[in-house]
C-alpha cells in the first residue's frame, strides 16, 4: 500500500497530532485531520479536516475516503470512554460490540481492534515516529547533562517498573527517587503522574536545589508501536523539573521526541538530563 499519499490524521489530545500535521506541511504532504470531539486540541482547526465523535466510525471512514486519504495515523491522547454514553452511527453500531469486547482485554487489544478497522477498509497505518522522520530518543545524553551513577540506577529501576506495568497493560511510565518508587502511570497520563509526584512530601523527592531520581518511560511490551509509542516534549521536562527530578529517560529508539531542540534547551536550562538507555 502507498504510505506517501494523503494522510488521514486521527487526532486525540496533546501536542503529538500538531507535530505530525506540521511535519506533513514541511514535507509538502497533504493531510486531513479528523479531530476527535472532546479530545483534540482546538488549534488543529488550522489544518483541513473535520470533527467527529469517536463512535462515528462510518462518518470518519467516509470522510477519509472522500478526501482521498491512503494512509491513517492515530496520534494523541484518547481516554477510554464510557461506552454506554457513545452515540455511534450505523457503522459504529455494527463495530461497537467487537470494540467493547476488545476493550475488556486491555488497551492494547482495543488499539489493535481499532487499527484492524482501518486496515480492513484499505488504509495503510503509519506510526507518528515514522512521519516525524524517526525523531526518537538516541542513546546516551540528549543535552549537555548526563546522569550520575545514582541517578542512572533510579532511571533503570523506573524503566523496569514501567515495563512491568506495561506487561499488565497499565501504563508507560514510572518515577523513582533514591530507589523508591514514587509514582506509576496509569490512565491519568504522564503529566498527571508527575503532578502527583510533585505533591509528595519534600523528603521523598528532590528539589530545584538538590535534584534526585528520574522519570522512566517505556513502551508496553505488548503494544503496537505504530499507535502508542511513548512521547515526551518540553512540557514533560518542565513538569519533571517541578517534581524535583534529576532527569528523564527512555529506551533508545522507543521514545518519540516532540520538538527535539526545545526539549534540549529546556533540559539544559533547568538542569535535567534526558537519557537514552540501550537494551
Amino acid at each position: 500500500m502507498n504510505v506517501s499519499g494523503k494522510l488521514g490524521l486521527i487526532a486525540g489530545g496533546g501536542d503529538l497530532p500538531a507535530a505530525v500535521a506540521a511535519r506533513c506541511d514541511a514535507e509538502g504532504r497533504a493531510v486531513f485531520v479528523v479531530r476527535l470531539a472532546g479530545f483534540a486540541d482546538p488549534h488543529l482547526i488550522r489544518w483541513p479536516g473535520d470533527e467527529f465523535g469517536m463512535a462515528q466510525i462510518g462518518a470518519i471512514l467516509k470522510s477519509l475516503k472522500s478526501e482521498g486519504c491512503t494512509s491513517v495515523c492515530l496520534a494523541g491522547i484518547v481516554n477510554r470512554p464510557d461506552f454506554k454514553t457513545l452515540k455511534p452511527d450505523l457503522k459504529g453500531a455494527s463495530l461497537l460490540p467487537g470494540i467493547i469486547a476488545a476493550a475488556t482485554k486491555g488497551d492494547d487489544a482495543l488499539l489493535r481492534k481499532i487499527l484492524s478497522v482501518f486496515e480492513a477498509e484499505g488504509f495503510a497505518v503509519e506510526g507518528a515516529d515514522d512521519i516525524l522522520g524517526g525523531e526518537t530518543l538516541p542513546s546516551g545524553a540528549l543535552g549537555r547533562i548526563s546522569p550520575t551513577a545514582e541517578q542512572l540506577l533510579d532511571l533503570k529501576k523506573a524503566l523496569h517498573i514501567a515495563e512491568k506495568s506495561g506487561e499488565l497493560d497499565i501504563g508507560q511510565g514510572a518515577v523513582v527517587v533514591d530507589g523508591l518508587v514514587l509514582a506509576v502511570e496509569a490512565q491519568e497520563g504522564t503529566d498527571a503522574m508527575l503532578g502527583r509526584a510533585a505533591g509528595l512530601p519534600a523528603d521523598l523527592r528532590g528539589s530545584s536545589a538538590d535534584r534526585k531520581g528520574a522519570l522512566g518511560k517505556a513502551p508496553k511490551p505488548i503494544q503496537d508501536l505504530r499507535v502508542d509509542m511513548p512521547v515526551i516534549g518540553p512540557r514533560t521536562v518542565e513538569l519533571a523539573a517541578a517534581a524535583g527530578l534529576a532527569g528523564i529517560g527512555g529506551l533508545s529508539g522507543h521514545l518519540i521526541l516532540i520538538d527535539r531542540a526545545a526539549i534540549i534547551e529546556t533540559a539544559d536550562r533547568l538542569g535535567l538530563f534526558v537519557w537514552g538507555e540501550v537494551r
